[in-house]
């Protein structure tokens, strides 16, 4: 998941940065997106996942459907949409493919669901040059607001008036254990994304969020912790060594991913034999592909 910058101001995003193929206006997605209400009495609710997604795996995908499944039992929120937010080009992570490639492998993971989408605002925003620029996840959620609430007007309520969604962070725990860390996150970025529109964090095996928790208590009423009942540890981390090491990747992410990533040869220039010879950190235990010597 991305982490927080200082907000440098909203900055109007350009053209997706592909590299083939004609480029398109940005337009928020919102074929998905319920407008109005089947619940009485509930408040709309927007999820939305900040990520590197490169590439997108079941794990990210799952977290959507146990949050969803925790606010309809837990909460007085009515889940309208969940939103997949790519993480710009200048965000400079290892392993990032490029913007438009992990938008499509987005697009591609959630074609059949009826309620998730994909927002290429990060990986289209851009500096006065028409270079990638770095959205701090503040601005995304401001960004988020501002198209479901002041472009749209909100939701329609099942009485028929207009309400005001509430727009919600989806993020793995080390994304608040990240921001219980001192210096780590801007005071006034975590006031926005706590204060102002609050998370939905998945507990994960091997992290502790209590500790994460007592340094944010004064967020503690918008921040929703929620267990991971069935454990999942597949990252996009792992996908891309197993790539590395020439391994099957199905199962571990959707098969339109699988398809696209062969269709398009990706992760092959930064794992490649040639560029990057596996090393002992990078070993998958109980499993080695090594040729077996002569004798």
């Amino acid at each position: 998941m991305s982490a927080g910058r200082a907000d440098s101001g909203t900055q109007t995003p350009t053209t997706p940065l592909e590299a083939n193929g004609p480029q398109t206006p940005y337009t928020f997605p919102t074929q998905k997106l319920k407008r109005r209400q089947t619940q009485a009495g509930k408040t709309p609710l927007v999820l939305v996942a900040c990520g590197s997604f490169s590439p997108i795996t079941f794990l990210h995908l799952r977290m959507f459907e146990m949050a969803s499944d925790f606010v309809r039992f837990n909460t007085e929120f009515e889940v309208c949409a969940g939103y997949l937010s790519p993480v710009s080009d200048a965000y400079k992570k290892k392993g990032l493919a490029a913007g438009y490639h992990r938008v499509n492998m987005c697009s591609r993971a959630v074609e059949n669901s009826t309620w998730l989408m994909v927002d290429p605002f990060e990986t289209v925003n851009c500096n006065d040059k028409g270079e990638p620029q770095y959205v701090p996840t503040a601005q995304v959620l401001r960004h988020f607001d501002h198209e479901i609430n002041t472009v749209l007007g909100g939701i329609e309520g099942t009485d028929g008036q207009m309400k005001k969604a509430r727009v919600a962070l989806l993020a793995g725990a080390d994304l608040v254990m990240s921001m219980g860390e001192p210096g780590l996150w801007s005071p006034t970025d975590l006031a926005v994304i706590l204060g102002s529109y609050g998370a939905f964090i998945i507990e994960r095996s091997g992290t502790d969020v209590d500790e994460a928790l007592a340094s944010l208590r004064q967020y503690e009423n918008n921040i929703w912790v929620i267990s991971q009942v069935i454990q999942n540890d597949i990252s996009s981390t792992k996908v891309r060594l197993f790539l590395k090491k020439e391994l099957s990747v199905r199962y571990l992410i959707p098969d339109p991913v699988v398809e696209y990533i062969d269709e398009h040869q990706l992760f092959q220039g930064e794992f490649g034999k040639d560029k990057d010879k596996a090393s002992a950190d990078d070993s998958i235990p109980g499993f080695s592909n090594s040729k077996p010597a002569k004798g």
